[in-house]
């Protein structure tokens, strides 16, 4: 797919920009003493009237909820404000009780981050306009023609992770959105399961001729997606709905779109408002959030290792870049590697690497790991590889085996399983079967 598009109509250029939502994993809500813990629990169960929105409750700041913000914040490289303020965000929606969110818009807690990603679009740096906090809204759902709402998640500690529009495809979205779930995971603030909602993806989408530098006049936002799948499929069907659009002489408006997987495409659902619409003003219950350089330091010194760190460490051991992604990209797989390799000669690293990757998630433990490599390694070092002698030993088998050959050369390809088997025999099993393989197939053409 061309780097810059994600169409194969070279007329327009698409350009995107991401806005992912992750509940992080604190004991209580954002702004009230509330359980965080409500998956699964009856619905309205974990409510208070700070959360249900109700006349005189005032909230007040869950500082767990501001570290693990700023602990993401750090994670991007963003530049963490000394000075920060929450806002009410001001629309009308069923699941949000006050009429109002509190979020935060000129003040954010984190700004000018960047995550680097790497496909066959080469790698590309993304840069992160903002990472704040803000808190969760309520949930509807639809059941025929009634609709029901549950407050549990109303008020959950929610991290708004911004980007610039430096996207030009699908393929860098997706790839963006996992590394950010990597991350994320791997610093402890956030399951971010997407099933269960913990992280939630959005992407504002236009289209431009190429060679326009200025954004396009309008913005379609992607709303509330849970799949890195559906993420990609959303994006490249709205591409090609803006691009037959504009072929028409039509203007889009800005607004709101829904992704229907069973369709395979976007869906109105509402006309988008601009920042001025939300009439932004200062939370007038909450304080100034003050956040002291020596805090910060504190929450960066306990940070926890970053995937791209693991990464350039396992290279400096002589894994090669390719298998270290895989390794890293599961806390569980990279513990156990970590443990195997404190076990093990430095000669022996790599090939352990490469042998873990490939046999998949066999290896529940460093020892069972380490168990299967030298079993297989004794193995092979017990087998006949030399061609010469199997070459040998599969020219007898040929001339012991006429029927089998006819069948072979009468189109029964799999008439070759017969014939390694019957080397495999000859060699007591010790003939490498890879090479045996390819030996007779040779011979037999």
């Amino acid at each position: 797919m061309d780097n810059q598009q994600s169409t194969t109509n070279k007329s327009w250029e698409t350009v995107i920009g991401v806005e992912i939502h992750i509940e992080t994993n604190t004991k209580t809500k954002m702004f009230c003493g509330c359980s965080a813990d409500y998956f699964g629990a009856k619905p309205n169960t974990h409510t208070c009237p700070v959360c249900l929105g109700l006349p005189g409750a005032l909230p007040f700041i869950n500082q767990e909820a501001i570290e693990k913000c700023i602990k993401i914040g750090l994670a991007l490289g963003c530049s963490i404000s000394e000075h920060s303020l929450f806002e009410r965000k001001n629309y009308f929606y069923p699941d949000l009780p006050k009429g109002y969110q509190i979020s935060q818009y000129r003040w954010p807690l984190c700004t000018n981050g960047t995550i680097e990603i790497d496909g066959e679009y080469g790698k590309k740096t993304i840069r992160i306009n903002r990472a704040h906090q803000e808190e969760d809204t309520g949930k509807l759902t639809h059941i025929g023609s009634e609709t029901f709402i549950d407050f549990n998640r109303s008020g959950l500690p929610l991290v708004e992770v911004v980007t610039e529009a430096d996207f030009r495809n699908s393929e860098e979205v997706r790839d963006y959105a996992k590394k950010l779930q990597q991350i994320i995971k791997s610093i402890g603030v956030s399951e971010a399961n997407m099933e269960k909602g913990d992280m939630r993806l959005e992407a504002n989408v236009s289209v431009r001729p190429q060679g326009q530098e200025d954004l396009a006049p309008y913005r379609v936002e992607l709303k509330n997606i849970n799949s890195f799948k559906f993420i990609g499929d959303a994006i490249d069907y709205e591409v090609e709905r803006q691009i037959k659009l504009l072929e028409k002489g039509e203007k889009i408006t800005q607004h709101t779109r829904g992704y229907n997987e069973r369709k395979k495409e976007t869906f109105l659902q509402r006309e988008k408002e601009e920042a001025n619409d939300y009439r932004y003003f200062p939370e007038p219950d909450l304080p100034p959030l003050s956040v002291a350089k020596e805090e910060v330091e504190k929450i960066r010194a306990g940070l926890a290792e970053l995937p791209g760190k693991k990464i350039a460490n396992l290279e400096k051991i002589g894994v090669s870049e390719k298998v270290a992604v895989i390794i890293t990209a599961s806390d569980q797989k990279f513990d156990i590697f970590q443990e195997a390799i404190t076990k093990i000669d430095s000669a022996e690293i790599a090939p352990l690497a490469t042998f873990f990757v490939n046999q998949g998630s066999k290896s529940q433990s460093a020892e069972e790991l380490l168990e299967l490599f030298k079993s297989v390694t004794q193995q092979k070092s017990t087998q006949i590889q030399d061609e010469g002698e199997l070459t040998k030993i599969a020219k007898e088998v040929i001339g012991e085996n006429e029927k089998v050959i006819a069948d072979y050369k009468s189109g029964k390809l799999n008439a070759v399983q017969i014939l390694i088997g019957q080397l495999m025999k000859k060699t007591q099993g010790k003939a490498d079967p890879i090479k045996a393989k390819n030996i007779l197939v040779k011979l037999l053409s």
